[in-house]
């Protein structure tokens, strides 16, 4: 999996603040019980460099991006100390050229088509949208992305849960970056379970799983399908499960396989545009399956 489907599948980064290193293992690990195995460490302290170092050491499959890098130098910085992606506010040549030159992935931010061109002259095919809401959120995306339709975009600057959505239903959107579930106070305090908290709702909102029906065969016990039937639960003499809707089937996916279920290879089904739109799981003698909404 690239950059770029690591960033798909995960849906939602988390941009963070530390003023101090000290925080960083413990957020990291309060956003991995949270579900999100992301962050955007900002160079907007002295301690993000040794926040990154930190993070990248402890947990190496963490996708870990440096954010608001302003110069060539904190580029060096954020690469060396574990970074896996350099995302800036704007787009400076300088910096991009830099970025290109060593071999680092890099994500300027743009506000204009001027922009867009400028960073497809530098053969980039994935952008920063900032600040997303200040500039005109979801509209100003939409007829920003019509002209230049293999463009990619990650919306950061205003999003929260209530509009996170809508974004992410655009297909020019990769993902998106946020700060509600990571927000400083919590940080400063120590309160990493409610970092965890906020973490698995945002999650939870982005997945938008919902359960549609559920089957049960035939070996349940008289008294289950009584109560069942009450439920308006199917019975099928081949199998039991359930069936959930989800706002991304590729997404919910790769997040199911992270918390351990095992898909079924021989039960995925496409769209014609190629995109995933029904898997399923094997839970014991159970099927979980999964379909777009």
């Amino acid at each position: 999996m690239n950059l770029n489907e690591k960033l798909a599948v995960t849906g939602l980064v988390p941009v963070v603040k530390l003023k101090s290193a000290d925080s960083a293992v413990a957020l990291a690990e309060a956003l991995g019980k949270g579900g999100l195995k992301a962050a955007e460490i900002t160079f907007r302290t002295d301690a993000a460099e040794e926040s990154i170092r930190r993070i990248a050491k402890e947990f190496p499959d963490f996708l870990l991006a440096a954010g608001t890098v302003l110069n060539c130098e904190n580029a060096d910085r954020a690469m060396d100390a574990g970074a896996g992606l350099i995302v800036s506010p704007g787009l400076n040549p300088k910096v991009v050229e830099h970025c290109i030159k060593k071999g680092y992935p890099v994500m300027p931010g743009i506000t204009s088509p001027s922009e867009i061109e400028l960073a497809m002259s530098f053969g980039l095919d994935t952008v920063k949208f900032f600040p997303a809401e200040a500039m005109g959120g979801v509209k100003m995306l939409k007829a920003l992305s019509a002209p230049y339709g293999n463009l990619k975009f990650m919306p950061t600057g205003g999003i929260d849960s209530g509009n996170l959505q809508s974004y992410l239903e655009l297909p020019c959107v990769l993902c998106c970056g946020g700060s509600w579930m990571v927000k400083g106070d919590l940080i400063d305090s120590g309160n990493f379970d409610a970092i965890t908290e906020l973490t698995r709702q945002a999650v939870d909102s982005m997945l938008g799983l919902k359960l549609e029906r559920a089957t049960l065969n035939s070996n349940c016990g008289a008294e289950l399908k009584e109560h069942c039937g009450k439920l308006g639960m199917e019975f099928s003499d081949k199998e039991c499960g359930a069936c959930f809707s989800c706002n991304d089937v590729q997404r919910a996916v790769w997040y199911m396989e992270q918390r351990g279920f095992e898909i079924d290879p021989t039960r995925l089904e496409y769209d014609s545009k190629h995109r995933l739109t029904k898997a399923a799981f094997k839970a014991g003698n159970a099927v979980i399956r999964l379909e777009k909404k």
